[in-house]
């Protein structure tokens, strides 16, 4: 049995995984436990984007995602960014272009008829898609309770899965929180179809449309580890940022703001640190959706076989008896080594270290 800690897109991911790789899984949320932050997420999954402030990784590892998505939850919409820049801010968008891939320059109104006559020019990135973050987590949720994935408050399991995100940084102190604020609006007046970014040199934003005239506008990015509710500063900037988008903001409805801590390690990147049996999957920073599958199967590759499929190599015929060797090629085409029998420790020493100091940011986008 796996005990998976946390229910937000790491966790759920991970859980789901394990499951399609034939293990036993239960999830662990204690009596009291948040709605997990993820739920506050833009859900874009725009690995060509993020390449303008992220290691490539990103852009490299997050290709998958789209696919990821679509083959385990409804409603991936796949239109690809706008990215988009107000006329004095004109270089920013050839700053952007020149820091990223897959993209083309594009008339934004052939894309968005609803920006006629407000932005002479744009970057379209085809290959990039959103989700509505809380139908993805709630569906994968009801995939583990069909699956018959049991719901605990405390670990029973041999190995532990830690996904606690936010909730694991007082006992950690190699990561740190990054702050976020984000609104929903109700906007009949407006019509766009797909992500729309805004670039700007203080307060850049994200525009998602959701069903129904809803849109998420995202997001602040600050350096504080401060819980309280959206700032009146965060609401006027993008609500201001928005406006400049399109005129029809102004006559939206606020219907929810939202902030949370996004949890970050050193170098921006997230990463899976094991001590025992004890595995810590963190730091997914703004890159949850986004990098989420690809970091649960690097998961998958440490983990042991399961346990059936090891029964399954002791009763095969002599001709297939080459389970062992195997295992032993898995390992090494992942690079890393079994992971050991041992007792469980649910106390996982910090043990991430990085060579690249966090860039100094004030606002961005949130994933």
């Amino acid at each position: 049995m796996i005990s998976v800690l946390g229910a937000g897109v790491a966790g759920l991911c991970a859980a789901i995984t394990l499951i399609e790789a034939g293990y036993k899984v239960e999830l662990v949320l204690p009596d009291g436990t948040p709605p997990p932050v993820s739920r506050l997420a833009g859900g874009m999954l725009a690995p060509f984007c993020e390449g303008e402030a992220a290691p490539k990784d990103v852009t490299l590892r997050g290709r998958g995602a789209i696919d990821w998505w679509s083959d385990r939850v409804p409603g991936v919409v796949r239109r690809g960014t706008l990215v988009l820049a107000p006329p004095r801010d004109a270089a920013e968008l050839t700053r952007f272009a020149s820091a990223t891939t897959g993209r083309e320059w594009v008339d934004p109104v052939a894309l968005e008829p609803a920006l006629a006559g407000r932005f002479a020019r744009g970057l379209f990135y085809a290959d990039e898609a959103h989700l509505d973050p809380v139908s993805a987590l709630t569906t994968l949720r009801d995939t583990l309770l069909r699956q018959g994935v049991s719901t605990r408050p405390a670990p029973s399991g041999d190995w532990i899965i830690d996904c606690r995100g936010p909730a694991a940084i007082p006992d950690d102190p190699h990561l740190r929180p990054v702050r976020g604020e984000m609104l929903e609006l109700h906007a009949p007046d407006v019509t766009l179809t797909r992500v729309v970014r805004l670039l700007h040199p203080r307060f850049p934003c994200y525009i998602v449309p959701r069903p129904a005239n809803r849109y998420m506008i995202g997001a602040t990015m600050v350096e504080s580890g401060d819980t309280g509710p959206v700032t009146a500063r965060a609401m006027m900037e993008l609500l201001s940022a928005a406006y400049t988008v399109h005129p029809g903001f102004a006559e939206a409805q606020v219907i929810a703001t939202g902030s949370g801590l996004r949890p970050v390690f050193p170098d921006n990147l997230p990463a899976i640190r094991q001590d025992g049996s004890v595995f810590c999957l963190n730091g997914l920073y703004r890159h949850g959706f986004l990098l989420a599958p690809a970091l649960v199967a690097d998961l998958v590759a440490r983990l042991p076989l399961p346990e059936r499929t090891r029964r399954s190599a002791k009763t095969r015929p002599p001709a297939q008896s080459e389970a062992q060797p195997s295992q032993a090629r898995r390992d090494a085409s992942t690079g890393q080594n079994p992971a050991p029998s041992g007792p469980r420790n649910k106390t996982p020493a910090a043990d991430h270290t990085s060579k690249t100091p966090a860039p100094e940011q004030d606002q961005s986008h949130a994933h």
